[in-house]
């Protein structure tokens, strides 16, 4: 089978009309089609799983924050500059555009390779697959602060944060999931490669960080590119994008009245390139544009405009009644 080429050519509804709620991220069919990955809105909850420890996580989210606390002893300037350019590129570009805005929401389409590109770009973020991300978000859009949500902050606000991530759970619960909540990803060959490769692009990136640092300017450069452009990088994506998870759901104002306690939260927009408007999206959950107030500032947005004007990207969601169409050439 030929794997989709954008989220139109799922067999779900996400390229339909602006819709609010459920049916706006996942295949009403597969809502009722039982527990395909074991999960109730009673045995899914964030209270509900195993208590097992998923070390592999553990490890890798410690790891990345210990790597952290040794980069002040090898600042740079340069190091700085690149820990920068790639908290925008893998975090901007790779996370709020290309995992939330493109492929779980479907705000816009795009040509596949396009489409890769980005899941790439997330990918190197550090925080899981296109396919364990996007199942995850649509999930938690589904049953929003309510029972089967993976991180709500009714379970707790560090929970919401960042300990959700740590319990286990089987290859088969983790495909499952992706199968039921992300069946356009499952059959594409090019999330299904990501997936497999996602530790690979960390140690290449890293070994090149090092490598180039090393080689131009020395040794202690070279690992103040690699501690500061992998794991300093990482550690500030890793708790920008928790904080959306938590943060916005706590605290903030509300634009519109939705079922959840999504709120719109100042820093966090400016820090998330514009996620931080949360009580927006929840509102109208496929429109490109998250900041709703001239003052709601969305730096993501922007980038799908940017893209808009190239010819990379249309039938764009700009409003919440319906979706643009593809330029002319």
């Amino acid at each position: 089978m030929t794997p989709p080429a954008t989220l139109a050519d799922a067999p779900s509804n996400l390229a339909d009309d602006v819709e609010f709620g459920r049916s706006a991220v996942i295949d009403p069919r597969a809502a009722s089609a039982g527990d395909a990955d074991g999960e109730t809105p009673e045995t899914g909850s964030a209270t509900g799983g195993s208590l097992k420890l998923d070390w592999p996580v553990v490890i890798w989210i410690g790891g990345v924050h210990l790597a952290a606390l040794v980069a002040p002893f090898y600042f740079t300037w340069s190091g700085l500059a690149i820990c920068l350019v790639l908290y925008w590129v893998t975090g901007g570009l790779g996370v709020c555009l290309g995992y939330h805005r493109l492929l779980t929401h479907g705000s816009f389409q795009t040509f596949a390779p396009v489409r890769f590109f980005f899941a790439f770009l997330g990918g190197i973020s550090g925080e899981g697959s296109a396919l364990d991300w996007v199942s995850n978000h649509r999930k938690h859009h589904a049953f929003s602060d309510q029972e089967g949500d993976p991180h709500t902050p009714r379970d707790g606000g560090l929970w919401s944060h960042m300990l959700w991530l740590f319990p286990l759970h089987t290859p088969e619960e983790t495909l499952a999931r992706a199968k039921r909540w992300a069946p356009d990803l499952a059959r594409d060959r090019g999330a299904r490669f990501l997936h497999q490769t996602f530790l690979l692009w960390h140690f290449l990136i890293g070994g090149a960080l090092l490598a180039g640092g090393w080689s131009l300017y020395g040794r202690d450069v070279g690992i103040s590119w690699l501690l500061w452009g992998l794991a300093v990088r990482m550690v500030i994506v890793f708790h920008v994008t928790w904080l959306v998870n938590s943060a916005t759901h706590m605290w903030g104002y509300r634009n519109y009245e939705t079922t959840d306690d999504s709120r719109n939260l100042w820093w966090v927009g400016l820090l998330a390139f514009g996620e931080g408007w949360h009580n927006n999206h929840h509102a109208y959950q496929r429109m490109a544009k998250h900041g709703h107030k001239w003052w709601e500032v969305d730096v993501t947005y922007w980038a799908i405009l940017a893209l808009e004007k190239l010819g990379l990207a249309w039938n764009v969601v700009h409003t919440p009644h319906g979706v643009g169409r593809r330029p002319s050439r």
